[in-house]
């Protein structure tokens, strides 16, 4: 059994490597469509990609080591991330090993290390950029934080697994706080993937890009992996999202196979759905002043708040 679960644990780190440029294609698509523009192919971050690998890394003179390291490291933690999110099995080793809070953990490595590696080189764009993206990561991660408490204290486990599982064993035991912790967790991808209203992945405008401003000075497979692990990033918050508020049809134990097969053709029909509802948001909603991103993650925490209370004042009515 442990030799089979680690087979699927090997799966699905590759499922995520291979399917996360896909979800970001895919947004990107249903993106112009809703805008009434031309799509761009569904593969075109895998043909941005080999076009990256294929180009020289150029590194100024002056940067240290860690901003040669910089992208190693994210892509490393997001592959790391995707291992501990359960997407077609539940019994994963890596998941069981870590719960949501080694996952915040490993995003705030990834956050703090590519915001250094900006500030490396000492340019304008790299260090406001650095500082922007901490302060978006510093306001985020308390909310996303009582999103994961709401559905500790529902389901009474740190795990993501152990979620899944609640929900196969209660399919139809739906409660209102996770209403409220879903609306402040999707604010909270919004804001941590930097796309609107909060950042546009598809701009460079100098006074209003978040993340593009620190990777303006990577080139080359610098860059490939770079752009990989923010796909990847997007990929396991969908992910996390998935297993936290849409978890049916994900394999329990994973020793049929073609209950396999039906978990993966559901993550993908999951993916599309929420893929077209990013899309749908973004093309909805409009870019907000960077000094009114507090007050959007303000309104996450407060939605994951609400939520908390619902759950806790239900369940005292239900003990009166």
């Amino acid at each position: 059994m442990k030799g089979i679960a680690f087979v699927w644990q090997l799966v699905e780190v590759a499922l995520a490597i291979a399917l996360a440029p896909l979800l970001t294609g895919w947004i990107a698509q249903c993106r112009s469509w809703l805008q009434n523009r031309s799509a761009p192919p569904l593969t075109q971050p895998y043909r941005m990609l080999r076009k990256l690998f294929h180009k020289e890394a150029v590194v100024a003179d002056h940067a240290s080591p860690l901003f040669r390291a910089a992208p190693y490291v994210l892509f490393g933690a997001m592959v790391l991330a995707a291992a501990i999110v359960p997407t077609i099995v539940t019994d994963l080793p890596f998941a069981r090993a870590a719960d949501a809070i080694a996952l915040i953990g490993l995003f705030a490595t990834a956050r703090v290390c590519q915001a250094l590696a900006a500030m490396d080189i000492g340019t304008a764009f790299g260090s406001m950029g650095a500082r922007r993206e901490m302060m978006i990561g510093f306001l985020a991660e308390p909310a996303i934080l009582m999103v994961f408490f709401n559905a500790f204290l529902l389901f009474g486990t740190t795990a993501l697994p152990g979620v899944v599982d609640h929900y196969a064993s209660h399919p139809s035991v739906i409660d209102p706080s996770v209403i409220f912790a879903a609306i402040g967790f999707v604010m909270v991808l919004l804001a941590e993937n930097a796309r609107i209203p909060i950042d546009n992945p598809a701009t460079h405008l100098e006074l209003t890009m978040i993340h593009e401003a620190m990777v303006l000075e990577y080139s080359g497979r610098h860059l490939a992996l770079i752009e990989w692990a923010s796909s990847l990033k997007l990929f396991n918050y969908t992910c996390i999202g998935i297993a936290l508020f849409l978890p049916w049809g994900i394999a329990i134990h994973g020793t049929s196979f073609g209950y396999v097969l039906f978990a993966l053709a559901a993550l993908i029909a999951k993916l599309a759905v929420c893929g077209a509802a990013l899309a749908l948001i973004e093309s909805l909603s409009a870019k907000l002043r960077l000094f009114r991103a507090p007050e959007f993650l303000a309104l996450a925490f407060l939605f994951a708040v609400l939520g908390l209370l619902v759950h806790l004042l239900m369940g005292a009515n239900t003990s009166a």
